[in-house]
């Protein structure tokens, strides 16, 4: 027995002398899987803001924790705290230390650093904390539908936060450190990589005039009893955008109720029958064909006009009317009268060359294709 017990002894001792000095390797590489942890820096993204610099959408900084959970030592008071801090059910925290094959397994993102402050003064082993940034949208509502908004993750998901994705999104940066058990860093071992911080995006929207167009719409909205509405701004002479709203509307920074019908840009999503938008670039044939000028008197008689079943009819009888007045008065049987009088061809390819039936190219997501039907099809 007492052989036994020998060549034992001097087993473990020729094992140790192997491990501590000839193949320490081992156990320094083993050391550094334990506690050397490769830190994410998050990078700031890039702010989105009007034409005047005023901010539209921002990057604040919070923190999210995380555990390796076979690091873990917790008390069982102490999960109770730490699930009351984090408003979660100690069940869902215990399922989450039951990921022993992972050593990176997120608790929960995305809270302020005073909350992450207290929940670090558990002084849990295997609990850390990790600098990521969250979206803050001063705006609110009145830029929802334009700007969007971004993911848990820091992705766009809706509007220019998702069009512009890789122009806002900055490149994240890491380094190396060594933490205690009780997850502080306790040696900086160098940076790996700078964090890339995202580009800022400048609008051609006002401010201003976006909260005038949100509030003017809202109460239209509300006083015909509409199921929604879209307002857009347009800039007459270089053709920018100033201001561009809609109804329904959603607050981008509290979406815990947020439904389909809330977020629909319906001014880029849906079509629309241009109405008597088209009276101009109808107008515009007529004077450029030679057969019209802008004092040409036009034949409106009681305000009405039949083609076929269907009956074209003005708010007014207005009589005869000059090509301008029918412009000014917004006569739809002058425009119709008009338009019967030019070749459907020749309208059809007016209306191709400015744009009508093509996509607005805008680079905004889900924007609608318009619509141009072949003019042989066009039936009066």
């Amino acid at each position: 027995m007492l052989v036994l017990l020998l060549l034992a002894f001097i087993v473990l001792a020729g094992r140790a002398v192997y491990l501590q000095g000839l193949n320490n390797d081992f156990l320094r590489q083993k050391g550094e899987a334990r506690y050397s942890r490769v830190v994410e820096l998050s990078a700031n993204r890039g702010m989105v803001a009007d034409r005047h610099g005023e901010p539209l959408a921002i990057s604040t900084p919070v923190e999210s924790l995380w555990i390796s959970p076979e690091d873990v030592e917790a008390t069982p008071q102490q999960l109770r705290e730490l699930a009351k801090l984090l408003n979660l059910s100690t069940a869902a925290v215990s399922e989450k230390l039951k990921s022993q094959e992972r050593n990176f397994v997120f608790l929960k993102r995305q809270i302020s650093p005073e909350l992450a402050a207290r929940v670090m003064n558990l002084k849990i082993p295997g609990l850390f904390q990790q600098r990521e940034y969250r979206r803050y949208y001063p705006a609110g509502e009145v830029m929802a539908h334009l700007v969007g908004f971004t993911g848990v993750d820091n992705v766009g998901q809706e509007g220019l936060e998702l069009a512009y994705q890789n122009w806002l999104t900055g490149k994240p940066g890491s380094r190396r450190v060594i933490k205690d058990r009780l997850g502080h860093i306790i040696e900086d071992a160098g940076s790996i990589r700078a964090p890339q911080e995202g580009r800022d995006l400048t609008l051609s929207i006002d401010a201003k005039l976006q909260y005038l167009a949100y509030r003017e719409l809202k109460a239209a909205v509300e006083a015909n009893k509409a199921k929604g509405g879209a307002l857009v701004v347009i800039d007459a002479v270089n053709g920018e955008v100033l201001a561009l709203v809609n109804q329904p509307d959603f607050n981008p920074n509290n979406r815990g109720k947020l439904t389909g019908a809330q977020t629909r840009n319906r001014t880029l999503t849906d079509t629309f029958e241009p109405g008597s938008t088209l009276k101009p670039f109808t107008v515009a044939l007529a004077l450029e064909s030679g057969k019209y000028r802008p004092q040409t008197l036009v034949g409106t008689a009681a305000g009405q006009l039949t083609i076929g079943r269907a009956t074209i009819r003005d708010a007014h009888a207005n009589g005869d009317l000059t090509v301008a007045q029918i412009i000014q008065k917004s006569s739809n049987v002058g425009a119709a009268k008009i338009a019967l009088d030019m070749p459907a061809e020749k309208m059809w390819k007016m209306f191709d060359s400015v744009g009508f039936g093509a996509q607005p190219k805008t680079g905004f997501p889900g924007e609608a294709l318009g619509k141009l039907r072949p003019y042989k099809s066009w039936k009066p």
